[in-house]
């Protein structure tokens, strides 16, 4: 069975309370039991911390024995050159998604350090991004 980790950054434990115009009403919690039973043939785990070496660690765990990573690196994705380096570093491919349109806010969040060394980005899908990322992998 494929194994997919979903990580999320900083902030986004706050989905569904977290500026609702931009990220929506849904936790991710919530979601995520969805995107389950969309994927009941992949192996699917959900990992959040607000702490930079927290995502690099679980980059480290899982990125030589999954299929595929889907990150939302939150504001570390604008100046995180730590976790690109440790998407650099390991094996599995690394997928970076964004709820809103980052390329359409503000100045500094329409740069991604972290996406450089991602498969692709995907940005302004709310959150059907993180399914578009996942078929992506199970393609």
């Amino acid at each position: 069975m494929k194994q997919i980790q979903i990580i999320n950054g900083p902030n986004l434990n706050l989905l569904g309370v977290r500026e609702p115009e931009i990220y929506g009403t849904q936790t991710f919690e919530d979601f995520f039991i969805e995107i389950k039973k969309q994927f009941p043939d992949i192996s699917l785990h959900y990992y959040q911390s607000n702490h930079e070496g927290d995502i690099i660690d679980k980059l480290h765990e899982v990125g030589f024995k999954y299929e595929g990573i889907v990150l939302n690196a939150g504001a570390y994705t604008h100046y995180s050159y730590a976790i690109a380096d440790a998407i650099k570093a390991i094996k599995t491919k690394v997928i970076e998604v964004h709820i809103s349109d980052i390329y359409a806010r503000e100045d500094f969040r329409k740069n991604s350090i972290t996406g450089e060394s991602c498969l692709k980005i995907i940005s302004g899908k709310g959150l059907p991004g993180y399914v578009e990322a996942i078929h992506d992998f199970v393609k």
